[in-house]
C-alpha cells in the first residue's frame, strides 16, 4: 500500500467508535506515534478530514453502497483529504438474527436512552466525566456519509442504505479500484480463486477476512486459509490478515505464513474505550513486546527471518478454499 511502518500491525476500519469522546481521532493519534498505519471506517464516527490530519497514513473504507455517483464523491473526499489508500470491505453480509444475540445499541442518544443507560454510566464516572467534558453523549452519526449539506446520517440509516444497495460483481470491484486510481486494499478474501481474482482485478494488496465469522460463524479462522491465499498471490500482492489477533505471537504466526502484516480490530477498541489515545498506545505496545519475545524465542532477530517452519500446526488445520 505504498506505506513505510515500524510495526507490522494496522488498524483495521470498525464503525462508530463512540466508545470515547475522541474516537477515530484518538486512534488516529495513536497510531501514528507508534508508526503504523489505520483504516477508517465510512460508518466512523468523525470526520476524515480530522483523522488524517492526525494520522496522515490513514486509509478510507468503503462499503458498496448507495449509487455510483454517491461512492464516487466519497472517493473524491477521502481524496482531497489526503488518504493514501483504500480499502473495499466484501466480507460482510446482511443477517437477519444471530443465535446468540446482538447487543442494543440506540439509533441516537436521545433522553428515554439517555436515561435507559444511567446506571450504566453512574457505575463508571470517569467514563462519564470524558464524555461531559467534551460537550455530552455522542450523536452516533456517520459524518463520511453525508451528503452535501445534508445532515449525516445515523449509524442504522447507512446500515439501511447499505442493505439496500445489491452486492458488488468483479466488475464493481474494477470499477471502484479504477475510480479510485491509487493503492486499493480488498477486504474479505478467504479462497484462493478469489484472491487470484482479487489481482486480475488490480487490487494493490488483500485482508485474508472473515469479517469475525460476522457471516457465518463456521467459516475457517483467517489464520487457517492464509498459507494457501500467500502462496498462490503473494508474490503478485501484498497480503495482509485480518482478525483473532490478540498478542504479540498471534502477529509472529501471521507473519510466518506469509502475510505482510496483520490488522486488528476489537484488541485496539478495547484500549480506546479504557483509555483513549493512551489506551490505544498500550495495545499497540504489547503487541509489539510480544513480537519481541516471540522472535527471540524462536532465534530469530527480525520478523523477516520467519519462515512456515516456524509454526507447528496439527495435520489438517491449515485448509485450501476455492483451490
Amino acid at each position: 500500500m505504498g506505506q513505510h511502518i515500524s510495526l507490522p500491525v494496522v488498524v483495521s476500519p470498525t464503525g462508530v467508535q463512540a466508545v470515547h469522546p475522541d474516537g477515530e481521532v484518538a486512534v488516529a493519534r495513536a497510531t501514528a506515534a507508534r508508526g503504523t498505519a489505520m483504516g477508517l471506517s465510512s460508518f466512523a464516527s468523525k470526520p476524515i478530514e480530522d483523522v488524517v490530519a492526525a494520522n496522515p497514513q490513514t486509509f478510507f473504507q468503503m462499503y458498496w453502497m448507495g449509487t455510483k455517483d454517491d461512492m464516487r464523491a466519497r472517493m473524491e473526499r477521502a481524496r482531497s483529504a489526503g488518504a493514501v489508500g483504500l480499502i473495499a470491505t466484501l466480507d460482510w453480509s446482511f443477517s437477519h438474527g444471530r443465535d446468540w444475540g446482538s447487543p442494543a445499541i440506540p439509533e441516537k442518544m436521545d433522553l428515554k436512552t439517555l436515561l435507559r443507560l444511567a446506571p450504566e454510566g453512574l457505575r463508571r464516572p470517569r467514563w462519564l466525566l470524558d464524555f461531559a467534558r467534551a460537550g455530552g453523549p455522542p450523536d452516533l452519526t456517520t459524518p463520511n456519509l453525508a451528503e452535501g449539506a445534508t445532515p449525516a446520517p445515523t449509524f442504522f440509516g447507512a446500515y439501511g442504505t447499505w442493505m439496500q444497495t445489491e452486492p458488488p460483481s468483479w466488475e464493481d470491484v474494477v470499477w471502484l479500484r479504477e475510480s479510485w486510481g491509487g493503492p486499493f486494499m480488498l477486504k474479505g478474501v478467504c479462497r484462493v480463486d478469489d484472491a487470484r481474482r482479487a489481482v486480475d482485478a488490480g487490487v494493490t494488496a488483500i485482508s485474508v477476512s472473515n469479517h469475525g465469522g460476522n457471516n457465518i460463524d463456521g467459516t475457517p479462522a483467517p489464520i487457517r486459509v492464509l498459507p494457501a491465499v500467500a502462496d498462490a498471490v503473494g508474490r503478485d500482492v501484498e497480503v495482509l490478515l485480518d482478525g483473532g489477533i490478540r498478542r504479540g505471537s498471534d502477529v509472529v504466526k501471521a507473519l510466518a505464513l506469509g502475510a505482510r502484516a496483520v490488522m486488528i480490530g476489537r484488541a485496539y477498541l478495547w484500549g480506546l474505550a479504557a483509555g483513549g489515545q493512551a489506551g490505544v498506545e498500550n495495545v499497540l505496545d504489547i503487541l509489539r513486546g510480544g513480537i519481541d519475545s516471540a522472535l527471540l524465542g524462536l532465534n530469530h532477530s527480525s520478523v523477516h527471518d520467519l519462515t512456515p517452519e516456524d509454526v507447528v500446526a496439527p495435520d489438517g488445520f491449515f485448509r485450501t478454499l476455492g483451490g
